[in-house]
């Protein structure tokens, strides 16, 4: 039952005006703070009641029918009228409250609502928004010299004023937050959301899509980083080949041509993604990058995958068979440039395909 109220008022107060392109967000923010203000006036009517008087119920009454008027109207107007009508009608509250009770209650202070909702509400006419701070300091200001000149209506004792600067810092800070967290919360979720947009395109960018290895563009991004002239250790790369892979297409088609890719690849990860870098070079080609690594262990890590590869098995649908893959393996000297050991790794893949294939040459 409790639930059932709250979620009839919760759909009471989000909906919309029935107008085209309006914000639901927006007129949600108004509503809570038009009712945040009414209960406020309530709050005050309470702590009023010592000094009840004509004045004071004239006071109370027109700033309660300023709010509910908005309020109602929220439901019949466009969002921006309301918006409109708000400001006039806090602005109004505020001068009435701050002249007849004074200064020290703190009403003045509701001006910070306005300006945190005037830069929330609406997302061009940044020109009349800087303007309208500009006002709402200058009557701030207005309102310190007129206090400073005049005595209030209405004269409150200490601790009436206290309870009021209490309340009015409580509900202040209550309206602020609400537009805030509406506000800023898209704001995040969008920021989110670009960030893992980019993330992904990021991702997209460097990686292959058949094989879900890196692709050429990043590795020589990687070993661009990675070789560089002031690197002392030791490093080694490696460009494979797959054996006789255009037979494997000819024969079985290429669907089963990148289903050995994907194994390949996926052996590739599991045996020496956390020894090396790995990446599609292109083709049926892949580049292996051994940081930390001599020729001699690269080769040791090297033999242990080859083996492994050499043991798939491939079911094409007609029959199961393997593929072995031959491999060109070079170390970094410091002395050469990147293309300089991509091309010695390159030429070492050659020399092993036509000494046999299904080999390492080092």
């Amino acid at each position: 039952m409790k639930f059932s109220l709250f979620h009839k008022l919760t759909n009471y107060i989000c909906k919309d005006t029935g107008e085209k392109n309006e914000s639901p967000k927006l007129i949600m923010v108004i509503r809570i703070l038009i009712l945040s203000m009414l209960f406020y006036i309530a709050i005050n009517s309470i702590i009023y009641i010592s000094i009840l008087n004509n004045t004071v119920i004239a006071i109370l009454l027109a700033s309660f029918l300023i709010f509910l008027g908005c309020f109602i109207l929220s439901y019949h107007q466009k969002t921006s009228s309301i918006v409109f009508m708000l400001n006039i009608g806090m602005i109004m509250w505020i001068f009435m409250n701050v002249t007849y009770f004074g200064w020290n209650t703190g009403v003045q202070h509701f001006i910070i609502v306005l300006l945190v909702l005037c830069f929330f509400s609406g997302y061009s006419q940044y020109g009349f928004k800087v303007f309208y701070a500009i006002a709402l300091c200058a009557f701030r200001i207005y309102l310190f010299f007129l206090c400073q000149n005049k005595t209030s209506v209405v004269a409150l004792d200490t601790t009436l004023n206290d309870i009021l600067q209490i309340t009015n810092m409580v509900v202040i800070f209550w309206c602020v937050s609400v537009i805030a967290y509406v506000f800023s919360k898209d704001s995040q979720n969008l920021e989110s959301k670009l960030v893992e947009y980019n993330n992904q395109l990021m991702s997209q960018a460097n990686t292959d899509a058949l094989t879900g290895l890196y692709n050429r563009r990043k590795a020589t991004e990687y070993m661009t980083q990675m070789l560089r002239p002031t690197n002392t250790s030791c490093s080694s790369v490696c460009i494979c080949d797959i054996d006789f892979f255009k037979k494997v297409n000819d024969k079985y088609g290429h669907d089963i041509g990148d289903v050995v890719l994907q194994k390949i690849a996926q052996t590739m990860k599991t045996t020496m993604e956390d020894k090396c870098f790995i990446a599609r070079w292109g083709g049926e080609e892949f580049l292996l990058v051994f940081p930390n690594s001599n020729g001699d262990e690269a080769n040791f890590l090297l033999e242990g995958l080859r083996n492994k590869i050499k043991a798939l098995r491939i079911n094409s649908g007609s029959e199961i068979f393997g593929v072995t893959m031959t491999f060109g393996l070079a170390e970094y000297d410091f002395n050469t440039n990147i293309d300089s050991i991509i091309k010695e790794a390159d030429e070492k893949l050659y020399i092993g395909k036509e000494h046999g294939r299904d080999q390492i040459v080092y």
